[in-house]
């Protein structure tokens, strides 16, 4: 047993450090069980020798990312929590510290993960990439962040957002409406991401003069995309005819990205998933990436997971 000392340079650094109400404290303390008392500016740590380092080195990481500007929340804690369990290491500081895009409103779209790190990493080097992983994980957001910073810096003309309108459960026939109407609640998703990264005027104005596109995925065939950024979501919802049919069709200067979560798939029990066969079919291709996410990359309130925790204990 040892026992350290953490202290940080002022009481607005430490406020932040510490977590509302000193959540960040209770959640290290518990996952690496040490102790840990508040003082004023500074931090008491009492523990195994192991487990007290490596808090020191989490706390650490979380005072230079805040003086560096960056938001933490108590779910990017939790993230490095359950990698130094896995792993011995976590790397916070850089993974926060990677930003994608400033948004209309100031507010900084970043990393949370070393998953998303990865992913963000593929965006920028090469010119296919698959985000496949569950829903939560910033694989849409991230993605989106990146095609409004590519088209910011003139890297592409246009972006063209798609996904197929596969039923889940409910009728398309029964919804009210025109063909467009109809489908439009299936690519609500890709709007609600613009919306909020992007001026909604200037955002409406680029929908309506074709620049930013948002179609059904059936809009793709007989298409050449070129300079384009494409992104293809809930791609696990694709037929392999439709996915071959898809990537044909990016042309020179595109880069696209293709999402799904294969755990959900709508499709008939008999028919197989595009986005299954493609990433069998194309792991090994050079110049395409694929990163997979897991249940540690989903980002949400605290409260959702224990909520969850709650509900898998007693189903179990």
């Amino acid at each position: 047993m040892i026992e350290s000392l953490f202290s940080c340079p002022s009481s607005d650094i430490a406020v932040r450090v510490f977590g509302v109400k000193h959540r960040h404290i209770e959640i290290i303390s518990r996952g690496l069980d040490i102790t840990i008392t508040p003082r004023g500016l500074e931090l008491i740590l009492c523990g195994e020798e192991e487990n007290v380092n490596r808090a020191l080195d989490l706390f650490g990481q979380l005072r230079d990312t805040i003086e560096r500007g960056h938001a933490v929340y108590e779910a990017d804690v939790q993230h490095a929590i359950n990698s130094l369990s896995q792993n011995g290491k976590t790397s916070l500081g850089q993974v926060l510290s990677e930003s994608v895009l400033k948004s209309f409103d100031g507010k900084t779209i970043a990393t949370r993960t070393e998953n998303q790190l990865t992913y963000v990493n593929a965006l920028r080097n090469f010119d296919l990439v698959f985000g496949v992983g569950p829903a939560g994980t910033g694989k849409t957001s991230l993605a989106m962040a990146m095609a409004l910073s590519h088209f910011a810096e003139r890297h592409v003309r246009r972006i063209i957002l798609t996904r197929p309108a596969v039923e889940a459960g409910e009728k398309l026939g029964f919804l009210p409406g025109d063909l467009e109407q109809k489908v439009n609640p299936y690519l609500r998703p890709l709007y609600d991401a613009l919306f909020e990264m992007f001026d909604r005027q200037r955002a409406k104005s680029l929908l309506t003069d074709g620049t930013i596109e948002v179609a059904p995925m059936g809009f793709m065939r007989g298409r050449t995309l070129k300079d384009a950024f494409i992104i293809l979501d809930e791609a696990q919802n694709t037929t392999p005819a439709q996915m071959k049919m898809f990537l044909t069709r990016i042309g020179e200067g595109s880069m696209c990205v293709i999402n799904g979560d294969i755990s959900q798939i709508d499709l008939p029990v008999s028919q197989q998933s595009g986005l299954v066969q493609a990433i069998n079919y194309l792991k090994d291709v050079e110049g395409i990436a694929i990163c997979r996410f897991t249940r540690d990359d989903v980002i949400r309130h605290p409260l959702v997971q224990r909520i969850i925790d709650a509900y898998d204990a007693h189903e179990n």
